[in-house]
């Protein structure tokens, strides 16, 4: 079999982006970009998300930071809120009951406003009038009235009584204690002495008298203070008639205004109940008080403050429906706080004090939230989800539970929530929460998946270079022009790995975008051309590659041995990747295999050091498997191989090197040596065939620098498996060197197809009673095998006839 079939031309290492294809000189002639690229799926969940009413559907955008996730979902719902009503104001009122659960009002919106400036309003009259109906003369005189009516009452009774106890041989006289019924003769008072030389029939005589006296004395003080009370009555009366119609004309304008609005009748109604319950608070100060240490300072003047409207949420300047983002969606700032005033060390609060939340703010509207932030911050995914599942949104002090004493504070009444709520995230968590969280699965019923590629066609080019003129035009940079404009869809496929995809990772692709018109500006052009975004790319990756550099190094000057001249039995070039987070290449590394005699198998040397990962010892093993199923069938295997990554000295992971394993124990088993020249990557399955590896572009680039730098010699290459032949987009150093003839690509299939380019010999088929042909490599292998196991089976015998 000639592998000159399996050798790449230059053209198949790329995909190349037409310029003519663009009809524009440059992006600025281009119209705005409409809607967002690439993600037709996600698009139509969304549109199905926000179309549904029911409060489970909410949405979950998930995909790969970059992806435009959330300039995506924020420029869908600006647009559609537009075309919706924009919600109610709601406000807050005292509560007269007990003052601590504050009732909302819900308004049109604009209302909310005007409602509060009018109340301010009223509050304010109110303050100036009610205290100066306590000084008014009116009020001075109906108190007077009612007193002096009540005086002479009180007057009539004193007189009455103090004729009765005239003609009875008494008088009044007032002490210290009140009132007292002194007995008289000849004219005056009768002492204590002379009440003692009485006889006794006169001391019974005067003190009958004074019993009945005194009983009736006593009718009379009873009447007098029924008839204070009826005068404090009355003049309570007068005082709320005085108020009440003061109140009137004061409250009669607004309850006019808002006549159709029962619930603010209803608090209007209360605030003036209030009132005059509160008639001795509001009169006019006395002066200045002052407050002994732990009491609480009396107020210098009347207050009418728990007559004002906090106006919780005010949508009078919205056009549409509003639509929130909650950067920082702690517990306090996604559902509300109620804050706290210190005074003498003691934390007081009162309705005004209520501050909304996003889920307030967004109410009626949409909400969006990114879903790591939501799980770091305590509380709030457990209340987001009872929020949506009671259609509520309820302010609570969530640190009240971790108080040792309980404290009086404020529970408002949850205001009805109407709310779309969008949650941005990674696949991995939205899977872990669908795994994990019963609830999850209800409440966000909409996955929208935002794929990191792109179909690569004619209009997903357009609608890129819709983009990039879109950018330019946003962050005023230099627009690029057609050459510039493919360059950089280009980029987009070699960030993809795929010449049939573009990337929608457009924060890479925003960042090249603005780097490219950096320099253009710099060397003094008007727009951006092709040689400027390979200058950023280069400029880029310059600024990332230094370990690669150290790498390099250190294979030039041989410190990490690679060979690419010569040909060596048991040893090959595999080919790694690096990834450093910013920054990915590929680099040679040498792999070696021992085999001798023995029962052990093959020994992975990184596993048993713990350097391997799972999918690498997994691939040790399949090719293990694939191994015993063609070379074992007809004798066992009597073998021991040592499998080594020279001067590893971290974690290895992935079953790329497989391939390159697999090619390195043949050779060992064969003895026939490997090209150093040619490295390889690829998977391998129990079948032999050859499977598509990751990092494709960063291996090639990676070997073809090393031998660039020893000197190509027009032998050299890398073995890819065909699968990722798709993959390429290889520079254009690399491309020029396959053109020429100094560099090679070969796209295998199968390892016998891979055999015969490292080693020059054919791989070999059986014949069809199961025999290799004679020189083949799988015939040097199956012999070497052979004689192994007879080696061993004379080795036993010897032993049993030693034992005999």
């Amino acid at each position: 079999m000639s592998v000159d079939r399996l050798r790449l031309d230059a053209g198949a290492l790329t995909w190349h982006c037409d310029p003519n294809q663009f009809e524009f000189e440059t992006t600025r002639d281009l119209p705005p970009l409409e809607g967002t690229i690439g993600q037709d799926r996600a698009m139509t969940a969304i549109e199905f998300g926000l179309g549904i009413k029911d409060s489970g559907f909410n949405i979950f955008i998930l995909g790969e930071p970059g992806t435009g996730r959330s300039s995506s979902i924020k420029k869908i719902l600006n647009a559609r809120a537009k075309d919706r009503e924009v919600p109610d104001d709601w406000c807050y009122v005292h509560d007269f009951d007990d003052g601590t659960r504050p009732d909302f009002i819900r308004l049109p919106p604009g209302q909310g406003a005007e409602f509060k400036k009018d109340v301010d309003r009223l509050v304010e009259r109110l303050t100036e009038e009610i205290p100066k109906l306590f000084e008014s003369k009116e009020y001075e005189e109906q108190k007077s009235k009612i007193a002096a009516e009540h005086q002479e009452k009180h007057k009539a009774l004193f007189q009455q009584l103090e004729k009765e106890a005239e003609e009875k041989g008494f008088t009044l006289q007032r002490t210290v204690s009140g009132l007292v019924l002194v007995p008289v003769r000849d004219g005056h008072p009768l002492s204590q002495e002379e009440y003692e030389n009485l006889s006794d029939a006169d001391k019974a005589d005067l003190d009958e008298r004074g019993g009945k006296l005194q009983d009736h004395l006593n009718d009379v003080l009873r009447d007098v203070r029924r008839i204070e009370e009826d005068a404090r009555e009355a003049t309570a009366e007068m005082e709320k008639e005085v108020v009440s119609y003061a109140m009137k004309h004061l409250f009669e304008e607004l309850e006019i205004k808002y006549s159709e609005v029962p619930r603010i009748l209803t608090h209007f109604d209360n605030c003036k109940e209030d009132i005059l319950s509160r008639i001795e608070e509001l009169r006019p100060s006395k002066g200045p008080q002052i407050a002994l240490p732990g009491m609480k300072i009396p107020q210098q003047e009347p207050s009418f403050d728990r007559y004002l409207v906090n106006l919780f949420i005010d949508n009078h300047e919205l056009e549409g429906a509003p639509v929130v983002y909650e950067a920082n969606p702690t517990y306090f700032n996604l559902f509300g706080r109620i804050e706290h005033v210190i005074q003498m060390g003691n934390a007081t609060t009162n309705y005004m004090m209520i501050k909304p939340g996003a889920l307030h703010r967004a109410n009626g509207g949409y909400l969006i939230l990114d879903c790591r932030e939501v799980l770091i911050n305590l509380f709030s995914y457990e209340a987001l989800k009872r929020c949506i599942r009671n259609k509520e949104v309820k302010i609570e002090d969530m640190t009240e539970q971790f108080r040792f004493l309980a404290t009086v504070t404020l529970k408002p009444k949850p205001i009805p929530l109407d709310c779309k709520i969008i949650m941005i995230g990674t696949p991995l968590l939205y899977y872990l929460l669908f795994q994990y969280d019963p609830d999850f699965r209800k409440y966000f019923k909409v996955k929208a998946d935002f794929d990191r590629m792109m179909k690569n066609t004619w209009e997903n080019a357009q609608q890129y270079a819709l983009f990039i003129g879109a950018k330019c035009r946003d962050e005023d940079l230099l627009h690029f022009d057609p050459t510039g404009v493919a360059r950089t869809v280009e980029h987009s496929a070699r960030l993809t790995e795929d010449q049939g995809r573009f990337s929608s990772c457009f924060l890479e692709i925003a960042n090249l975008i603005r780097e490219a018109s950096f320099y253009a500006e710099r060397d003094g052009r008007d727009r951006v051309s092709a040689s400027h975004v390979d200058l950023a790319i280069e400029a880029r990756t310059y600024r990332c590659n230094k370990v690669e550099e150290k790498i390099q190094e250190y294979i030039e000057d041989g410190t990490l041995l690679v060979d690419t001249e010569g040909a060596v039995v048991g040893q090959i070039n595999g080919l790694t990747v690096y990834l450093l987070g910013d920054y990915n290449f590929g680099k040679p590394v040498r792999l070696t295999v021992r085999t001798y005699l023995g029962k052990g198998g093959m020994v992975n040397i990184e596993r048993e050091v713990k350097l391997s990962g799972p999918i690498h010892d997994k691939g040790v093993l399949i090719f293990s498997g694939f191994f015993g199923e063609r070379f074992a069938q007809d004798k066992p295997l009597a073998l021991a191989a040592s499998i080594c990554f020279e001067q590893s000295y971290s974690g290895v992971e992935g079953d790329s090197a497989s391939c390159a394993e697999l090619y390195a124990l043949l050779s060992s088993l064969a003895e026939v040596p490997i090209k150093q020249g040619i490295a390889v990557t690829g998977s391998v399955n129990q079948r032999g065939q050859v499977q598509s590896i990751g990092g494709v572009n960063e291996k090639i680039e990676g070997f073809y620098a090393v031998c660039k730098a020893k000197g190509l010699n027009g032998e050299q290459g890398v073995i890819i498996p065909e699968g990722n032949r798709k993959n390429l987009m290889l520079s254009k150093e690399v491309r020029e060197a396959v053109e020429q003839g100094r560099f090679h690509i070969w796209a295998v299939t199968s390892v016998d197809e891979g055999i015969e380019i490292l080693t020059g010999l054919p791989a070999g088929e059986r014949d069809a009673e199961g025999r290799w042909p004679e020189g083949s490599i799988n015939h040097k292998v199956d012999q070497r095998l052979f004689k192994m196991a007879e080696t061993v089976r004379r080795f036993g015998k010897s032993e049993e006839k030693n034992e005999k």
